[in-house]
This record gives structure tokens, C-alpha cells and sequence, in this order.
């Protein structure tokens, strides 16, 4: 099997994470914040390391990181959470259906309105474009990082000095881009952010994360924290903002993930892009293909369609004749979809692996150059 799947998550996991989840399981099957015992204590220990090691990763405070359930639950949590009423939101047409779907559901309730961007020839938003769509009652931009449809890089940095002119909040979805790219979420001017750690970072699934640089959010959902126990919801963070058992073995390997990337994040940044460009210029000479992604996104997604055939019918005779895993279809993304063209036969994805190797690119090459014909 040759796994090329890595944007939907990534298929390998470091030995230390893998021995950290077990770990967990063996050692710390106890609540945090819930008893005072020493077990429980020692798992909160862990707990709070992994948030340190979080908020050094990507300069942020350590008590406004958050644990969700997901990447879709931490951006369901920052929508929902700074939602104001009459307000206005800019989004873009590359977002994945976990912001769509939320500022649709706001709409409908007569809660926002939003505008959605269409990207220009470059494949992403511009932060001139985002400047025009500012209105009077705009209180937050929020943006992808990486496309998961196109691999696309929207310009973080001036999106963020653009919100922090205007006095908007910026919301980042990072879960391509975690473990992928370096962020600064002080110096990019980063209001929010969503992890989706099961990608980029290696880590288990199971665990998401949403930190908070700037504002304020409400929560999302209620019950027990361990604190404040006699209260509606505890009013600090992030007990205001994790509800509910918090999933120790996944926040520990989580932990672990975090000091892998740490050591070998530059590395795996290196070899992956070398495999980006090599890949998608050898798909560039076959010429019965459509590709969607450009040599400057710098990967690892790459799209792309075989002309006379739909995605799915590409994808499972890629699966099922030659046991390579793709992900075909809409992505969870339709505007992108829309704005190329492609709502209806979706794309051919392909999001490389840091344990991807030439041998196994060169098969996946000969299986598309041998179904293109």
C-alpha cells in the first residue's frame, strides 16, 4: 500500500507518540482536575506540559489553549463563540465546511451576514480584497492557511496586520498547515487559531486545539470542569472552554508529537518539499491531466483531474488496481469547487508524507501516466 492520504491525516506517527499513548492508557487512566489524588494530579501535570509545549510551538498564551474534540470543534467553538448579532464576517472560497457550514447555520438564524472572496489568479485571497469587503459591522476575518482542496498559501501575515488595522478578529484554520509550516501567532497578528494535531503535527486523533492570542469567547458548550463546580461555567480559561472528560492518552501523545516536531520539524519541511516539487513536475509532463495546484504553494497537497474521467472513478482505480490511497471528490470545500468548475466530478488528491520516499512517487506516477491513457 502507498499511502498518500496525509491532509485527511497522516499515517505515520513517531514511535514516541505511539509509546506515549500507550503509556497514558497503562499510567495516567485518571481524570484530570477531578479528584485531588496523586494519579490525577499527575495526569493534570501532563496536561498543563502540553500546553506549554503548545504555546511555545506557536507563541501564544499557555492558559488560552484550549482542548477540543477536533479541528472542526475548535472552529465551531471560535465561530459560535464571538458570534455578534447584526455582525459581519469575511471569509474566503476556499474554506473547508467546518467555518462554512457554522456561518451558514448563523445566517439562517438571523444571527450574521458574511461575504465570501473568491480567490484570484494565484489561487488565494489578497489582503486588498479583504480591505473592500470591510464594512461598518465587520468583527472578524476568518481564513485556511493551506487550501485542503488546492494546497493554496492565503497571506497570513498581511490578513493579520490587515484585522489588527481594522480592530477585526482573525481567525485561522492551520489544520493543513500545523506541523507543515512555522507559525507565529504573535507576529502574524493571529487572533485565533484551530490545530488539527492528527495532520501535520503526527499526533493521535482525537484531540484538537483552539488558541486564543486575542478576544474573547463564549462557550460553546457546558458541563463539568472539575472547577468552579457551583457556578453555571467556570468564567476563566480554558475551564470555560473544555467541557467534559478531556482525552488524556490523545493530549499525551499530542506532547510527544510536539517534541518530535520540535527536533525534526526543519527536516521534514525539507524532504517533503523536495518530494512536492519532484512530484508535481512529473505529473506536469503528463499531458491527459488537469492539475489545479502550482509549483509555488510549496506543497504537500496536489490536485488535479484525468480528463474523461471523474475523481471517483480516478481515485478507486487508483485504489482498488493499484493500492494507492488518494482522497477524491468535493473535500468538504464546494465554493472551491465552484469557483474551478468541479462541483460536479470533484478532484484527485494527493497530500504527501514524510514517509513517502521517490520509489513510491515514481509508482504513483506510472499508475497515473498508465490510467490517463
Amino acid at each position: 500500500m502507498i499511502y498518500l492520504d496525509n491532509a485527511a491525516t497522516t499515517y505515520f506517527k513517531p514511535t514516541p507518540v505511539i509509546n506515549a499513548v500507550g503509556t497514558a492508557l497503562k499510567y495516567l487512566s485518571a481524570n484530570p482536575t477531578r479528584s485531588s489524588h496523586s494519579l490525577a494530579v499527575k495526569a493534570g501535570m501532563m496536561i498543563e506540559d502540553t500546553r506549554e509545549n503548545v504555546a511555545r510551538t506557536f507563541n501564544c498564551p499557555p492558559d488560552k489553549v484550549i482542548f477540543t474534540l477536533n479541528c472542526t470543534d475548535a472552529l465551531n467553538t471560535a465561530i459560535f463563540g464571538t458570534a455578534v448579532k447584526g455582525g459581519h464576517v469575511i471569509t474566503t472560497a476556499l474554506e473547508h465546511n467546518s467555518v462554512l457550514r457554522p456561518l451558514i447555520h448563523l445566517k439562517e438564524q438571523g444571527v450574521i451576514d458574511y461575504t465570501v472572496l473568491r480567490p484570484l489568479s494565484g489561487g488565494a485571497v489578497t489582503a486588498e480584497q479583504i480591505a473592500g469587503a470591510v464594512r461598518p459591522n465587520t468583527y472578524m476575518i476568518i481564513a485556511n492557511h493551506i487550501s485542503n482542496v488546492t494546497g493554496a498559501v492565503q497571506p497570513v501575515s498581511e490578513i493579520g496586520y490587515l484585522a489588527e488595522k481594522y480592530g477585526l478578529l482573525f481567525l485561522l484554520d492551520a489544520a493543513q498547515s500545523a506541523g507543515y509550516r512555522r507559525i507565529d501567532m504573535d507576529k502574524d497578528k493571529i487572533s485565533m487559531m484551530a490545530v488539527a494535531p492528527h495532520k501535520g503535527l503526527h499526533a493521535p486523533q482525537g484531540v484538537g486545539l483552539l488558541l486564543i492570542r486575542k478576544g474573547n469567547v463564549r462557550p460553546f458548550r457546558y458541563g463539568g470542569t472539575g472547577t468552579e463546580s457551583a457556578k453555571p461555567q467556570p468564567s476563566e480559561l480554558p475551564e470555560a472552554l473544555e467541557s467534559g472528560t478531556l482525552p488524556t492518552p490523545a493530549i499525551a501523545g499530542l506532547n510527544a508529537a510536539l517534541k518530535y516536531y520540535a527536533e525534526f520539524g526543519e527536516k521534514n519541511e525539507r524532504k517533503l518539499s523536495g518530494l512536492f516539487v519532484y512530484t508535481l513536475g512529473e505529473l506536469s509532463k503528463i499531458p491527459s491531466l488537469q492539475i489545479y495546484t502550482k509549483k509555488e504553494y510549496g506543497g504537500p497537497i496536489i490536485s488535479f483531474n484525468v480528463r474523461g474521467m471523474t475523481s471517483a472513478e480516478a481515485g478507486n482505480i487508483l485504489s482498488d488496481e493499484y493500492d494507492i490511497c488518494v482522497r477524491c471528490g468535493l473535500h468538504c470545500a464546494p465554493l472551491i469547487h465552484k469557483h474551478y468548475g468541479t462541483i460536479k466530478d470533484g478532484m484527485v488528491r494527493i497530500a504527501l508524507g514524510v514517509d513517502n520516499n521517490v520509489e513510491e512517487i515514481n509508482f504513483f506516477l506510472q499508475a497515473v501516466s498508465e490510467i490517463s491513457h
